[in-house]
């Protein structure tokens, strides 16, 4: 809200002053102080007159057109009257001689009334001069009144009466009032039923603090509304809306009311507005708006809401405080006056007058400044004072045009202060309508015409420059134009639109449209225009090309006042039409395969009492009323807004779709990709791409396609990049689109019309196909016929079928295929059209085997038995003509053709033919060709009387059937067992369980029966085995069945000769059980605690293994190794140790160190044999020392094994080793038991001693690589006791590892390549092993480091 003037008179200071704004129009207030005057202003603040007066100003109001102001004042008896128009003040004589106190103008006729201090009435009719004085119409001063719509008038005076009256003075009613009253108003208090029409209420306000209100339709039911103390005494109030009254109260509050009968007493609205006092409040409602001031500050508020208060002005030089304050009637300028005797103006409307010239903005700030600015450029706004508030205001690139009437003034646009220098005025020969500039030239619409004018430029080179449209050829009155850089375009009411080149006056181009044009908007380029016709249809022209190219806008709302161009550089194809209410968005689609395309993208609600300037980039910038620009962001580029940050809220899917759809409308693929790449979905990808597809952008489309994965159109559009023939490329990307008869018009209209055609045939539009064949290439209609025969044949339309197939014939050897396939439609035809011995002897000659096939199916559905097997014998599908064969009850021909046919079930039924005709033999051939093994059984069975080849095929085929068929065969020859089993095999274990038991066969139903038995099935046989006091069996099949108590009791009641099998299942029933009770009594049995009688230690061994208990497994397996090597056995002993030794390696427990000492002596002691055995003295000769120096683990063979290594030891060249060994021999303890034939070479070693010895090899320790003797399996220097080779007893070498791959004991590799060749076993496991199975393991760590774990 701008401060336009302020009125501070010295003769009026120190005292409030009266105004009155001029009715209807508001252009001249009048102002009266003190100082016996009345000066009257214009709107901007210039005195136009003074009336001198013979004493103060007692009243004054304005006529209802505002053409008369009238005046009383104390000490005399005239009304003084200034006429507006006509600038000129008289008076006339009242006759009345008593002081005049009031004056007021009707509403709706020329007559004032005027009261005076006595409670006299004048009524004067200006128009007649007429005067009717009414006398004694109140007791007293009349102080305030109102004149309704329906020409009534109400008084109020000091003698607390409110009288209405007609407009002739004649009294209607009189009311009596508590108090003084003041501010008289009628208006329509809102009731439910209307009664009475107008204004029929009278409020007054009754001594400051009630508000009585007088319904004329009810007057004896007044209604008197009282209000809260604290709000202070009532100000003034005034009537707004439907029957709402706004109160403002001497304390600064603010309160509204309704009148309705419903809600009177209740306030709608209240608010302490001002702190202190509140002096006045006043309604606007063209504006729509209230306002209040007080505590020197002015609020303005919106009537929609109370609560937005819109504006706030603070008068801070004002000491005194505020006093009245008044609205124009059409709400541009607020008057408040002060209690000091100044008058404010504001400006709170302004009238919305602007324009623009690309990003170039002038529009009105103030009634007398014009404001031009260019933000888009970033230059800094210049204001404009002009010398008159204008009506018009036009804009170029460098200049400005204002103006009212037929005046307008230019203005140059300069870069110097102040930003503008007045140019000229000119007077043009009528009211101006309209005017529009350029960079040179200044148009101006009026009275039908143009005037078209260089704005700088001499007066005789004006006129040179000067034009009136339009020519005396061109008919009609122009009612529109428009500039840009070089062309006038204007349209007249007859419908022409005309372009005019500026430079030489020539008409370019016109256009004829039906009805009149009111408006046209051309584009920046002038290359588009938009024209709005005088039935409010709009259309977008080429002015290049005006006859081809007019397109109506979709959607056009009649009420649309004007179009925008947008002015971005990036979206020239982009305009607005707007109305009071909404922005709609338009985009043009100039390359699409639908051609040029305007489409509507949307629209965008306009704030209240906003005009569009410039759109820019999806921003509109809008004229305001309070003289202000605003920018109004277009609701279809709300993609453009989208903040790029992580903290921002995601679209939803509905607002991405929504956008991207817009986007894609407005061709703003850029922004579109980025959509899609944030969170786009399949379906916005989908979208995208059909877009770029509409639009023609095959590289975009590329990309988009292949960014969502489409292979295939991606190389669709490939091979179409490239084409120039844009036609051709428009018409493949219908296709794409599925939009073929608008892809069939493209191609048509491109250089390769063909296209066309094969698109239809790819289609199977064989009908377009065929006539665009006649066309263009009548070569391809046989082709083409063929083709849509056989989709004629699919849909069952056999006589077109085959018409086509007829028209298919090339008759060509060239294309012999072709007239094959039509050949064979013809058959198919043929047969299905009832010909059929045409069709069969057709399909006969043709080579195709395939056609007998389809021709025999067509005949066999015809039920043309004969004739469809004969084609299906011709075709060779003997399955099928045996299968017809036998539906015609030929069973000769179906023999002949049984040895080429394949089908079990034609086998089958040939089968039972045969049977019937007691041809068995024949019948179990063609039961077994047909795999009907129970039919075979029965046949050799029943008839045949062969049952060994009946028992073959059960156990060939495991027939069910015919294994129940062979048990009920034995059973009738009694052979209980086969018939046992027979019954097992067809899983009729009941019946074979309750055979075995009549006839004592259950150990063979036991046998039989094997691991296939159910949990029932084991208990019941050892029940049964229980009963017979089998208790070896019975325990079996206990632990079979998981009753593992049971099965114990039976095995420990074993009789001595069944103890070892009995122990060994006990021992197993007991791993499986994993119950400690179990467990303890059979260890309690083993030990001999039950029956005085221990056990073998193996079977602890043995129950240990299957209890998991590895350690103690492993300690009894030591004690068993150690008896068996006390008892000479060591071999076994051996091979307990070892097997033991695997289990713990496989469990990955720790081998202890005496089983692993034991295992490595006796293991030296096996090979001793084997290198004796291959004459290896020195390798056995090592192994017998070291067994030697182990000799008490050898018991029962010390001398043997003694002598043994002195002889070895001997042949090796080991003498003194010989000597030690021969000389312990020698004790009187062994000396007696050596052989004899040995003892006197021994005895004759030791009485000549030969101490020589071959020195032993050394080699590298695989850990350490410290150099230890061959045979040496703990080194010296690293503390670790080393793995040895199964092979040859030494420790093993890194660089020469093996492992047996059974039981991957280490190996020499070189040694175990030798001794395999002659062993072909494993020295430590015994298992078969060739040298092809042994393999040089290069990098030997991982079994240095578990030999490391195991130690």
């Amino acid at each position: 809200m701008k401060r336009v003037f302020t009125l501070a008179d010295s003769a009026w200071q120190g005292s409030s002053i009266q105004y009155k704004w001029q009715k209807s129009l508001g252009n001249y207030i009048a102002v009266a102080g003190h100082d016996n005057t009345v000066k009257i202003f214009d709107r901007h603040g210039h005195k136009r007159n003074e009336l001198s007066l013979p004493g103060t100003c007692v009243g004054m109001d304005w006529d209802k057109d505002g053409d008369i102001l009238a005046v009383i004042a104390e000490k005399s008896s005239f009304i003084y009257l200034w006429d507006a128009s006509m600038n000129k003040t008289s008076h006339i004589d009242s006759g009345m001689r008593d002081q005049m106190s009031f004056i007021v103008w009707s509403k709706v006729s020329p007559v004032m009334a005027v009261g005076t201090a006595k409670g006299n009435l004048l009524i004067y009719n200006q128009q007649t001069s007429r005067k009717i004085p009414v006398l004694g119409k109140h007791t007293k001063r009349i102080t305030c009144g109102c004149w309704s719509t329906q020409n009534l008038l109400a008084l109020g005076s000091e003698d607390r009466t409110l009288s209405i009256s007609s407009h002739e003075g004649d009294t209607i009613r009189q009311t009596s009032l508590r108090s003084e009253p003041a501010d008289v108003f009628f208006s329509l208090m809102k009731t439910d039923e209307r009664s009475s029409p107008g204004e029929s209420t009278v409020s007054v306000s009754v001594g400051k603090k009630n508000l009585f209100l007088l319904n004329l339709s009810d007057p004896e039911n007044p209604i008197e509304l009282a209000f809260q103390p604290r709000y202070g005494h009532i100000v003034a109030y005034r009537w707004y809306g439907d029957g709402y009254i706004l109160i403002g109260f001497s304390h600064g509050y603010f309160v509204v009311i309704s009148t309705h009968i419903l809600e009177i007493g209740q306030e709608l609205y209240q608010a302490h507005n001002h702190k202190d006092c509140l002096n006045s409040v006043a309604i606007s409602s063209s504006l729509n708006k209230a306002a209040s001031c007080g505590d020197n500050c002015i609020k303005i508020h919106e009537l929609s809401d109370l609560k937005d208060i819109s504006n706030i002005v603070h008068l801070d030089d004002e000491n005194k405080g505020l006093d009245q304050m008044n609205w124009t009637d059409d709400g541009q300028l607020l008057a408040v006056s002060t209690q000091r005797g100044t008058l404010h103006v504001f400006l709170t409307r302004l009238p919305i007058l602007g324009d623009s010239f690309g990003t170039r903005l002038a529009y009105l700030t103030s009634l007398l400044e014009v404001t031009v600015s260019n933000q888009v450029e970033g230059e800094s706004p210049v204001a404009v004072a002009v010398e008159v508030e204008p009506t018009f205001i036009a804009v170029g690139p460098f200049h400005l045009a204002v103006g009212m009437n037929n005046r307008a003034w230019f203005y140059a646009l300069t870069d110097h202060e102040p930003g503008y220098s007045r140019l000229t005025e000119i007077e043009y020969l009528g009211t101006i309508a309209s005017m529009c500039l350029n960079a040179d030239y200044a148009a101006a619409l009026f009275e039908g015409k143009v005037q078209v004018h260089m704005m700088e430029s001499e007066e005789k080179e004006n006129k040179c420059h000067m034009k009136l449209f339009p020519d005396e050829d061109t008919k009609g009155k122009i009612l529109c134009h428009a500039l840009t850089a070089d062309f006038l375009y204007y349209g007249t009411d007859s419908g022409s639109v005309l372009c005019v080149l500026l430079e030489d006056w020539q008409t370019v181009s016109t256009y004829s449209h039906t009805v009149g044009v009111r408006r046209v908007f051309p584009d920046p380029n002038g290359t588009r225009m938009v024209v709005i016709d005088e039935e409010n249809g709009g259309c977008l022209l080429s002015p290049v090309n005006p006859r081809d190219c007019c397109y109506e806008l979709p959607s056009f709302s009649p009420t649309i006042t004007g179009v925008l161009w947008e002015n971005w550089p990036g979206d020239r194809g982009v305009f607005v039409a707007y109305d009071d209410d909404k922005v709609y968005t338009y985009a043009l689609h100039k390359t699409t395969i639908h051609g040029f395309r305007v489409m509507l993208v949307g629209n965008t609600a306009l704030p209240f009492s906003h005009k569009p300037l410039l759109l820019y980039n999806g921003e509109l910038t809008c004229q305001t009323p309070s003289g202000n620009t605003s920018e109004v962001s277009l609701s279809t580029h709300a993609f453009l807004r989208q903040p790029q940050t992580s903290s921002t809220q995601p679209l939803s899917p509905q607002e991405l779709s929504q956008q991207l759809s817009q986007a894609l409308t407005l061709k703003r693929f850029s922004e579109a990709l980025d959509l899609c790449k944030s969170a786009g979905s399949a379906a916005d990808w989908a979208e995208m791409g059909q877009a770029c597809l509409v639009h023609m952008e095959v590289d975009l489309a590329i990309q988009i396609y292949r960014m969502s994965g489409n292979v295939g159109m991606v190389m669709s559009l490939q091979d179409i990049q490239g084409l120039e023939d844009k036609n051709l490329q428009a018409g493949h990307l219908a296709m794409f689109l599925n939009q073929y008869d608008l892809a069939q018009d493209l191609y048509m209209l491109s250089s390769c019309p063909i296209a066309a055609l094969e698109m239809r045939r790819d289609l199977l539009h064989w009908d377009s196909a065929l006539m665009l064949a006649k066309r263009l290439a009548e070569d391809q209609i046989p082709f083409i016929s063929k083709e849509y025969a056989v989709h004629l044949e699919f849909i069952g339309d056999y006589v077109n079928a085959l018409s086509h197939y007829e028209k298919g014939l090339t008759r060509d050897n060239k294309f012999q295929e072709h007239d094959e396939a039509c050949q064979a439609g013809l058959a198919r035809m043929s047969i299905r059209m009832g010909d059929i011995r045409k069709g069969a002897v057709q399909a006969v000659q043709h080579p195709s085997r395939t056609l007998k096939k389809e021709c025999g199916a067509i005949l066999e559905s015809m039920k043309q038995f004969s004739e469809a097997a004969h084609l299906y014998e011709k075709g060779q599908y003997f399955d099928k003509a045996a299968s017809v064969f036998i539906r015609c009850k030929n069973w000769s021909k179906v023999g002949e053709l049984l040895p080429q046919v394949t089908s079990p079930k034609i086998h089958l039924q040939y089968a039972k033919a045969k049977e019937m005709d007691g041809k068995y033999k024949e019948a179990m051939q063609a039961y077994e060709s047909a795999k009907d093994w129970d039919n075979v059984i029965r046949i050799l069975l029943d008839h045949l009387n062969n049952p060994e080849d009946a028992v073959r095929v059960v156990r060939e085929t495991q027939s069910i059937d015919g294994a129940k068929t062979v048990a009920r065969f034995f059973l009738r020859l009694s052979d209980y067992g086969s018939a046992i089993q027979f019954l097992v095999m067809s899983h009729c274990n009941d019946e074979a369980f309750q055979l075995a038991q009549q006839h004592g066969q259950m150990e063979v139903y036991a046998d039989i029966i094997g691991s296939e038995a159910t949990q029932e099935d084991y208990q019941s046989i050892a029940l049964y085995f229980e009963a017979e006091k089998k208790h070896l069996l019975a325990g079996k099949f206990f632990q079979k069945c998981g009753q593992y108590g049971r099965a114990m009791k039976h095995f420990l009641k074993c009789p001595n000769t069944e103890d070892n099998l009995a122990v060994e299942m006990a021992i197993e029933t007991v791993g499986q059980a994993k119950d400690i009770t179990l467990t303890n009594l059979l260890i309690d049995y083993l030990m001999g605690e039950s029956d005085g009688m221990p056990k073998d230690a193996k079977y602890l061994f043995r129950l240990y293994m299957a209890l998991q208990r590895y350690q103690e497994a492993a300690r009894t397996a030591i004690i068993i190794a150690r008896e068996e090597q006390c008892a000479g056995n060591y071999r076994n002993a051996h091979d307990v140790l070892f097997s033991m030794y695997t289990e713990l390696q496989a469990q990955k427990i720790k081998i202890p160190a005496e089983m692993a000492t034991n295992l490595m002596i006796l293991h030296s002691y096996i090979l001793v044999k084997i290198h004796v055995k291959r004459s290896d003295h020195l390798k056995g000769a090592r192994m017998l020392i070291r067994v030697s120096n182990n000799i008490s683990k050898f018991p029962i063979h010390i001398v043997p094994i003694l002598t043994s290594a002195v002889i070895e030891c001997h042949r090796a060249g080991l003498k003194n080793s010989a000597f030690s060994f021969a000389a312990m021999l020698m004790r009187p303890e062994y000396r007696s038991k050596i052989d004899p034939k040995y003892r006197k070479k021994i005895e004759a070693m030791v009485r000549r001693p030969d101490t020589s010895e071959l020195e032993e090899e050394t080699t590298p320790c695989p850990f350490c690589g410290f150099q230890l003797p061959q045979n040496e399996l703990l080194c010296i220097s690293c503390k670790n006791n080393l793995p040895y080779c199964i092979a040859t007893g030494r420790h093993m070498l890194k660089e020469d590892w093996s492992v047996c791959p059974h039981c991957e004991f280490p190996a020499l590799y070189s040694q175990f390549i030798l001794l395999l060749e002659t062993e072909g076993v494993c020295p430590m496991c015994s298992e078969t092993l060739s040298v092809n199975q042994v393999k040089k393991i290069s990098d030997c760590s991982s079994y240095l480091q578990s030999d490391e774990l195991e130690h």
